[in-house]
């Protein structure tokens, strides 16, 4: 029988006396904090949750809290906007800092252990933490192995990420890469086929093969693909435009090019 929610643990006024107790790093908003309490509940040292605020959402998350034994506490809603620069939904988890980006050599030994054709996104100069969130939620949506993104220039984990990425930071592989050219080479020499999005591309994205071993390849809005990382790309493409607006925004076209891949991978 389920336990009935019944309200808040006190907080403690003192904090964890063991070091290895002080959270360094948080995590807001009902979607990111449900997904860390799946997926890496030994990271939270304690959850705050916004002051009278009983609705089903919030109950899960007490109920998932008080079966993993781990402390919560009801605090006013003033103290969650000192602490989140961004909407937090009322809730917010302190917890020990989880590093989600993973290095080259990982990158080779998730490859390597595939049983199917990789699948990768590639993002190239992506520095808004809200487009790097909602391309991590499409990604996660269409089935990619993992995000490769370069430490320099980009946007890499953040709260706000997590928040926006609804989830899907914790379960998509993030691959931040010291040299993106010498990635989609390395990606190339394992057969994978390298696209890249480029508005001044002839080739049309529904024009593209995009089944078997690939890697979609996409730039900042305005600024696009780099030099050197469109010169490693096997093919440009293009996504067609019928209206009068020169781009769109990169999270919205990875989401276009994504699912064309997912159409095209599942048909017969």
């Amino acid at each position: 029988m389920k336990k009935p929610f019944s309200g808040y643990a006190p907080r403690k006024k003192n904090p964890p006396s063991p070091a290895q107790d002080t959270p360094d790093d948080y995590v807001f908003g009902l979607h990111a904090v449900t997904a860390l309490l799946k997926h890496h509940p030994h990271s939270v040292v304690e959850l705050l949750l916004q002051q009278g605020r009983h609705d089903p959402r919030m109950a899960a998350i007490v109920e998932r809290a008080q079966a993993l034994k781990l402390p919560y506490a009801e605090v006013p809603r003033a103290e969650l906007d000192e602490i989140v620069n961004g909407v937090h939904q009322g809730v917010l988890a302190r917890c020990r800092q989880l590093k989600l980006e993973r290095n080259e050599a990982q990158l080779q030994d998730l490859l390597a252990a595939l049983e199917h054709p990789p699948f990768l996104l590639v993002l190239d100069g992506v520095t808004d933490p809200h487009n790097l969130g909602a391309c991590l939620r499409s990604a996660e949506a269409a089935g990619i192995d993992a995000v490769i993104v370069p430490k320099d220039k980009s946007a890499l984990i953040s709260p706000s990420v997590r928040k926006v990425a609804c989830g899907a930071a914790e379960l998509v592989p993030f691959i931040a890469v010291t040299n993106l050219a010498r990635t989609l080479k390395s990606l190339q020499e394992r057969g994978i086929w390298v696209l890249g999005a480029a508005g001044e591309a002839t080739q049309s994205l529904y024009q593209s093969d995009l089944r078997g071993p690939l890697a979609l390849v996409l730039g900042a809005e305005g600024t696009g693909l780099r030099r050197l990382t469109r010169e490693h790309c096997d093919t440009l493409f293009a996504i067609p435009m019928a209206g009068e607006v020169s781009s769109l925004n990169v999270s919205v076209s990875a989401g276009i090019c994504l699912f064309e891949a997912v159409r095209q991978r599942r048909a017969p």
